[in-house]
């Protein structure tokens, strides 16, 4: 079959008949289709309409000039990619030439001029446009595969953390009960910690897409960063002392003040330590210190060291430790693990609190550290700072609606509840969950977002129509983007809360609804 191919469109423009004439049988002697018009106006509506792929534009026409043209076909989405050629017998100077391709022109031909030449640049220009529009095709293409790669990462979240919550909640319940033999407590402890740890790579998996996309947001508040610090430190001793290494520490005793986000700060020393544990074999140490310091331009900082014994960075590999999926085993049997992506999780929150990180190493074997540098909140506001004092929180047997499809996720959660001795109704799905907070008044409804036939969000829209504010609303989900919660908020939840939710969290939750 023969290769059809359709010629390039071409748009006249010039109010000299014989000027006009001349250029059209050269564009058509050349294999091109040809357009024409006469003034400034019909080359606007021509162009609006045919979508030329460029046009042959002179400078002085009888309404308005092709400067003025050639902008108005800028400034239109539908035009601005069209490839323009200004011409001109009487604009021939050095100042108008460069006026005409800064106002968006492609080229320049002062008249008179050779028949070649005018093919020669339609030409350029074709070769010129027919590059850009595969770039913008490959651009286009490459921001519908971000989209569908973020969407993916979504809903592989929420397939991952509904069976991680039914895991969380099952071995909640066996580490709940008061007399367990030694080995099943061993099984129970290593359940929990790689649930955690799944948890925790989707999580960081997910963290990682919206940040490189720029989506994530700090919630930030006055906080003492020992507190962090401790918090993760507290986490860590036993993986530590599991692993056979020690774990130091070394904080101030005044506070570190700060504005910042609580959970992202968690998440940066977390990885860190992470790491640390992960690259560090038995015997080794692991320091962690923090300071005040005094910056360049005279603010206050913190300076958090977080050191290891552990087998070190190569040199070559220093500069790009911190990109994404960059590894410092690369080695086939890949005993440590990891996917890559912590430390740019690191790096992106640290920045994104006005700081700054680095990694150090004197090579393999010698170890790493990394330095993490955080600003403080002046001394005249931290003497502000008075310590909060959270009151004691009595456990108070509640009403609880659940409404949630996955059965094993749905058993494991009553089983729990009903362990803590609390009332519970179930529902697998939304328009259950309607009917029996309508019949049966519960205090709290905790209800799943991906219900079949009536979603989370519209269980919570018709629960606050029909019951206002007599029933709190918690949303228990795999779906954590800032978008879900304020989607969230907006139905009618009180609280989101992301899958799996740990035993401990759940329990207070309850106790401070």
């Amino acid at each position: 079959m023969a290769d059809i191919t359709i010629p390039a469109t071409i748009l006249a423009v010039n109010d000299d008949e014989a000027s006009r004439y001349l250029a059209v049988r050269l564009l058509l002697g050349a294999g091109y289709r040809v357009l024409e018009a006469a003034t400034g106006e019909e080359a606007l509506r021509l162009a609006e309409q045919e979508r030329p792929d460029v046009i042959v534009l002179d400078v002085k026409l009888p309404d308005i000039s092709g400067f003025e043209v050639c902008k108005r076909l800028r400034a239109r989405p539908e035009t601005a990619s069209i490839a323009v050629m200004h011409t001109s017998a009487t604009f021939v100077t050095l100042e108008k030439k460069v006026r005409g391709l800064e106002g968006g022109a492609d080229a320049y031909l002062t008249e008179p001029f050779e028949g070649e030449e005018l093919i020669a640049t339609v030409r350029s220009l074709l070769r010129m446009r027919s590059a850009e529009q595969k770039l913008r095709r490959r651009a286009e293409h490459l921001v519908e595969a971000d989209r569908r790669k973020d969407l993916f990462l979504a809903m592989l979240a929420h397939e991952l953390r509904t069976p991680l919550a039914a895991i969380t909640t099952a071995v909640g319940i066996l580490d709940s009960r008061t007399q367990v033999d030694p080995k099943d407590g061993r099984m129970i402890s290593i359940i929990q910690r790689q649930t955690n740890h799944l948890a925790r790579l989707v999580d960081d998996l997910l963290d990682v897409s919206r940040l490189t996309r720029g989506n994530v947001e700090l919630r930030q508040m006055r906080l003492d960063l020992r507190g962090v610090l401790e918090q993760v430190l507290t986490v860590f001793r036993p993986q530590a002392e599991g692993r056979g290494l020690k774990l130091e520490s070394s904080l101030p005793a005044e506070p570190l003040w700060m504005e910042a986000d609580t959970t992202r700060l968690v998440q940066v020393f977390t990885n860190l330590l992470d790491n640390a544990t992960k690259y560090t074999d038995a015997g080794g140490t692991i320091w962690v210190r923090a300071e005040r310091t005094r910056e360049e331009d005279g603010r206050m900082g913190v300076v958090v060291r977080v050191k290891d014994t552990g087998i070190g960075i190569r040199r070559e590999v220093l500069p790009t430790v911190f990109e994404l999926f960059a590894q410092a085993d690369e080695s086939l049997e890949r005993k440590r693990g990891g996917l890559g992506i912590g430390l740019t999780l690191v790096r992106n929150l640290v920045e994104m609190h006005q700081g700054r990180v680095e990694a150090h190493s004197d090579g393999p074997g010698q170890g790493s550290e990394f330095v993490v540098r955080l600003p403080l909140l002046p001394e005249a506001s931290t003497a502000e700072q008075q310590e909060v004092v959270l009151p004691d929180l009595v456990k108070r047997r509640r009403h609880i609606l659940l409404v949630e499809d996955n059965a094993d996720a749905r058993q494991a959660l009553q089983d729990l509840l009903e362990t803590w001795g609390h009332r519970v109704e179930v529902a697998a799905d939304g328009l259950r969950g309607l009917e029996l907070a309508v019949q049966r008044t519960p205090e709290v409804a905790l209800v799943d977002i991906g219900l079949p036939g009536l979603d989370g969000y519209r269980v919570a829209e018709e629960l606050r129509a029909k019951m206002g504010r007599g029933i709190r609303l918690v949303a228990l989900t795999g779906y954590d983007g800032m978008e879900d919660q304020s989607r969230a908020r907006e139905a009618g939840f009180d609280l989101h809360l992301v899958k799996p939710v740990k035993p401990d969290d759940l329990s207070r939750l309850l106790s401070e609804l």
